[in-house]
């Protein structure tokens, strides 16, 4: 084996330098012949172009790519920039966005300190939230208020900003509160400024739908859904939240309440309406004296006589 081996690398050594040889006095050829000076060979050398250059197009190939390649390469750069720049700029949007719902948050709070009402006859009961139990198929949380403090089931609960949900269940020092998000809530609202009236049903998503519209091509996305009153569940003028286009095209509202931060809840106390049973009462009261018949002529000469 050893022998083998040596006779092979006396035979391949021979070659190698043949080659080596080659290669060099090719290139010195041809560096010559492009160094020298004379018309014949200056038309040698453009014939020789001629015919050899394109023919090497294909060799060419790899350097285009690589040129498109370094062109793409830089305007993904440029691109990556401008999006991490968007980005900066999103989260910057997201920290205004934050801010401002702090504010409005705060702004509502400081109403409810001053004692500013939507309806003069509505008063509130403030409980902390001890306890939210919410799950894929039911959504409620439990106050620490109860029928010691005068709660009583199906009351409207806000925190401030939106509606909630309503009383569902009264202890004796807690209360528990469903959520408009919930599959078992239903309440009639009133979306402005087109007055078309309809129902948020909750279906156990943070953006429940808008059913039963009027009429759909009167409602646009942002506008103001409200509380309707009909049916007396809720009094009417509470902020519900927003009109939006849902991914299934269905219309939907966002709420306005944060569910995020639910830590305190206002329960309204909403007074029944008194049932008119005879409307002639608001005429004339019932207490109220009947006026007296006037005096006939005839009457009157009667008693002269």
């Amino acid at each position: 084996m050893a022998k083998d081996r040596n006779g092979q690398e006396d035979f391949v050594r021979p070659i190698r330098n043949i080659l080596i040889g080659m290669t060099i006095f090719v290139l010195v050829a041809i560096f010559a012949l492009w160094r020298i000076d004379s018309p014949r060979v200056e038309r040698f050398r453009a014939a020789l172009i001629d015919r050899v250059v394109p023919n090497f197009d294909w060799a060419l190939i790899p350097v285009t790519k690589l040129a498109d390649m370094a062109d793409s390469f830089e305007s993904y750069s440029r691109i990556y920039e401008q999006n991490q720049e968007l980005r900066r700029e999103l989260q910057q949007m997201k920290a205004w966005k934050e801010a401002a719902l702090q504010l409005e948050q705060k702004n509502a709070k400081l109403l409810d300190l001053n004692q500013v009402r939507l309806d003069p006859k509505l008063t509130k009961v403030t409980g902390v939230v001890l306890a939210d139990s919410g799950s894929p198929f039911r959504q409620s949380v439990l106050l620490n208020v109860g029928a010691r403090d005068g709660i009583v089931d199906g009351w409207a609960v806000m925190d401030g900003l939106g509606l909630v949900g309503r009383i569902s269940g009264v202890g004796r020092t807690t209360s528990r509160v469903i959520l408009l998000t919930d599959s078992t809530s239903r309440i009639p609202v009133t979306i402005q400024p087109s007055g078309q009236r309809g129902i948020v049903a909750g279906d156990n998503t943070a953006v429940p739908p808008l059913d039963f519209v009027e009429n759909t091509d009167m409602v646009r996305a942002g506008d103001r859904v409200v509380s309707s009153g009909d049916g007396g569940v809720f009094p009417s003028g509470l902020l519900v939240g927003q009109v939006v286009q849902g991914a299934d095209h269905r219309l939907r509202v966002r709420l306005a309440a944060d569910y995020e931060r639910l830590d305190f809840l206002r329960v309204l106390r909403s007074h029944p309406t008194e049932r008119i049973t005879d409307p002639g009462s608001l005429v004339t009261p019932p207490d109220a004296p009947l006026p007296s018949p006037p005096a006939t002529t005839g009457t009157a000469g009667a008693t002269d006589g």
